[in-house]
C-alpha cells in the first residue's frame, strides 16, 4: 500500500481541515468531545449534531464513496476516511456509524426502487439512524437473535419483542432493525434485515443510563410495530449477510483513532506546561514512555485502518482485517484514557463541571465511556472469534 495521498486527496483533505476548523469555532458552550455518544446526552448538541449532518448533506460530503449515479461523489474509501479522520480530529459532529451501515446495506444488497427511496434520505442528513440489533439474551452473538420477531401479515411484517443497548432509539428518526423471522431456521438463517420510520404505533424506548449518568443507550419494545415487506433489504430471512456488508465498514472507522489521538495531543501539550510542585510529568521516565507507547500504537491503529480501508476500496470482503481494528482500536481507546487519567493525578477524575478539572475533564468521560466502546458494535471476544473463523480460517470448534 502507498501510504501517501495523491494531489487529488490532499486537496480533498485540506478542504477538510479548513471547513472543520472553522466549525469547531462555532461549537455549543462547553463543547469538548466528539464521541457519537454526547450528541444524545444534551439536547444543545444534538441540535449541534443536526444542523452539522445537513450542512454535511448539501455538500455531498455523506456520500463520498457512493457511485454517483446513486447521488454519491463517487471516491473510494480512502477519501471517506480522510474526511472521518480530519471531522473527527476537529470534534465535530454530523456523522455517525448509523448512516454508514443503513447505506452500505442498500448499495449492497438493495433494489432500484430501494435505492432511490433510501439513500437520498441518508445522504441529505435529513434523517438518522438507530441500529436496533442487541437483545437481552444475545448480545454481540447477533445470530443467536430470538427476542424480537416478525409474522408477515399481508403487505407488512408485525414486529413484537425487544431490543437492548440501542444507542441514540430517543432521539433518531429511523432504525435499521433485526427480527427473527424464521424460528426454525439455522441461527445464520431466519433473520430479516429491515430499515423503518421510529415513528411507528407499537413502538416504546426506555432510557438505559451509563455509569457517568448520561443518556446514549436504550431498551426498545415492539408491540405489533408493523413494517411494510418491501423495507426489506436483501431478502426476507437472509438478513444476517446484509448486516455484515455494513459491520466492515462501521469496524474500520478511523474517527474513533482521531478522537482518541485528539485528547492524546491535548494532554501532550498540556504537560508540557504544567506541572505539579514544581515539576512536570514529562520529566518523569515512566510517564514518557507510557506517553511513547500510547504514540507508537495510535500510530498503528491508524496505519492499520487505512490498509484494510484500501482493501476494501478494491473490493475486498476483509471481515478478519476489520475485526481486527476493532479489537485493537477500542482496547487501545481504554487504554489512552487510562494513562491519561493517571497522569493527570487527583485532577484526572474531575468532572467538566469542576473548576478545578484539567483539560474540560476529557479524560473523566473518557475514562468511563471508552470502556463501552470494547462492548459496543462487538465484543472484543467477538472480534477475536471473527478473526480467527475468517481471517486465519480456523476450525470453529
Amino acid at each position: 500500500m502507498d501510504f501517501s495521498l495523491t494531489p487529488e486527496q490532499e486537496a480533498l483533505r485540506q478542504e477538510f481541515e479548513e471547513y472543520f476548523t472553522e466549525k469547531e469555532k462555532q461549537a455549543p458552550e462547553g463543547w469538548f468531545t466528539a464521541k457519537v455518544d454526547y450528541c444524545y446526552e444534551h439536547d444543545e448538541a444534538w441540535e449541534f449534531h443536526r444542523t452539522i449532518g445537513k450542512e454535511l448533506g448539501k455538500k455531498g460530503w455523506l456520500s463520498l464513496p457512493w457511485p454517483k449515479e446513486l447521488g454519491g461523489q463517487g471516491f473510494g474509501q480512502i477519501e471517506q476516511m480522510i474526511f472521518q479522520e480530519v471531522r473527527a480530529y476537529h470534534r465535530i459532529p454530523g456523522f455517525d456509524p448509523g448512516p454508514v451501515v443503513a447505506a452500505a446495506g442498500v448499495l449492497e444488497r438493495g433494489t432500484d426502487e430501494q435505492k432511490k427511496k433510501w439513500l437520498p434520505l441518508i445522504a441529505s442528513g435529513e434523517s438518522t439512524w438507530c441500529e436496533g440489533w442487541s437483545e437481552p439474551d444475545s448480545g454481540s452473538d447477533l445470530a443467536s437473535i430470538t427476542a424480537t420477531t416478525g409474522v408477515l401479515d399481508g403487505d407488512d411484517w408485525v414486529i413484537s419483542g425487544q431490543k437492548v443497548w440501542t444507542t441514540g432509539a430517543h432521539r433518531c428518526s429511523h432504525i435499521i432493525l433485526l427480527a427473527r423471522t424464521d424460528p426454525t431456521a439455522p441461527k445464520h438463517k431466519g433473520i430479516t434485515y429491515f430499515l423503518t420510520p421510529m415513528d411507528v404505533p407499537g413502538i416504546e424506548v426506555r432510557p438505559i443510563l451509563r455509569m457517568y449518568r448520561g443518556h446514549s443507550f436504550n431498551e426498545v419494545f415492539f408491540d405489533g410495530f408493523r413494517i411494510p415487506k418491501e423495507n426489506i433489504i436483501g431478502e426476507a430471512n437472509q438478513g444476517w449477510y446484509v448486516l455484515m456488508a455494513g459491520m466492515d465498514f462501521e469496524r474500520t472507522g478511523v474517527s474513533f483513532v482521531a478522537e482518541t489521538r485528539r485528547d492524546f495531543d491535548e494532554l501532550i501539550e498540556f504537560i508540557k506546561e504544567h506541572g505539579y510542585d514544581g515539576r512536570s510529568p514529562a520529566e518523569i521516565a515512566v510517564v514518557r514512555h507510557k506517553l511513547a507507547q500510547c504514540q507508537i500504537e495510535l500510530e498503528i491503529w491508524r496505519q492499520w485502518a487505512y490498509y484494510v480501508a484500501s482493501l476494501q476500496s478494491k473490493g475486498a470482503h476483509v471481515p478478519g482485517e476489520a475485526s481486527s481494528v476493532k479489537r485493537v482500536g477500542s482496547e487501545l481507546m481504554v487504554g489512552v484514557s487510562q494513562v491519561g487519567l493517571e497522569i493527570l493525578g487527583m485532577y484526572g477524575p474531575l468532572q467538566n463541571s469542576s473548576k478545578w478539572a484539567r483539560l474540560r475533564g476529557a479524560f473523566e468521560y473518557a475514562c468511563q465511556h471508552d470502556l463501552g466502546m470494547t462492548i459496543a458494535g462487538g465484543t472484543t471476544e467477538v472480534q477475536k472469534n471473527i478473526i480467527a473463523w475468517m481471517g486465519l480460517e480456523l476450525p470453529r470448534k
